[in-house]
C-alpha cells in the first residue's frame, strides 16, 4: 500500500519560502538549486521546486487558481506557541489570513500565508476544562 512520503510546494520565490518556514521550525537549507526538501520530524518531507524547473518539466503548466491550492497545517506545542509563532511569522513580514483565537471544535487556531499565497494553519489543542 502507498504511504505519503512527501509534500511538494510550486515557489516563485525559494528564498522567501525557505524564510517563511524556517519561521515555522522546518529545518531546511539554504536553496542552492531549484529543488529543495525537508523531512519533517513525522517523517514526511516537505519540497519546493522553483516554479522556472516546472514550467521547464511541464511547458504547458499553469498556476492553480482559486483559494486553498494545498493545505497545510503545523501542530504547535501550545495554545500560546500558537499565538507566539503567528507573532513570529507577522513580524517578519509576511501575512496574516486570520489571528488566533480559539475554535469550537477545541483547538487554537491561526492562519498565515505563505510567500506563494498558501494558507497554512497553525493549531494547538485547548486545555480540557477541569470539572
Amino acid at each position: 500500500m502507498p504511504t505519503l512520503a512527501a509534500i511538494g510546494i510550486v515557489t516563485k520565490d525559494m528564498k522567501e519560502s525557505v524564510r517563511f518556514y524556517r519561521l515555522l521550525g522546518v529545518d531546511v537549507t539554504d536553496p542552492v538549486d531549484d529543488h529543495l526538501d525537508a523531512t519533517l520530524p513525522s517523517g514526511v518531507r516537505l519540497m519546493w521546486d522553483a516554479l522556472e524547473l516546472i514550467k521547464q518539466l511541464e511547458p504547458d503548466w499553469e498556476e492553480p487558481r482559486g483559494h486553498r491550492r494545498i493545505g497545510l497545517a503545523f501542530e504547535c506545542s501550545s495554545p500560546g506557541d500558537v499565538d507566539a509563532t503567528h507573532a513570529r511569522v507577522v513580524k517578519a513580514g509576511f501575512r496574516s489570513k486570520k489571528g488566533p483565537w480559539d475554535a469550537f471544535w477545541g483547538q487554537r487556531y491561526a492562519e498565515v500565508i505563505d510567500p506563494d499565497d498558501n494558507v497554512v494553519d497553525l493549531f494547538a489543542e485547548l486545555p480540557t476544562p477541569t470539572a
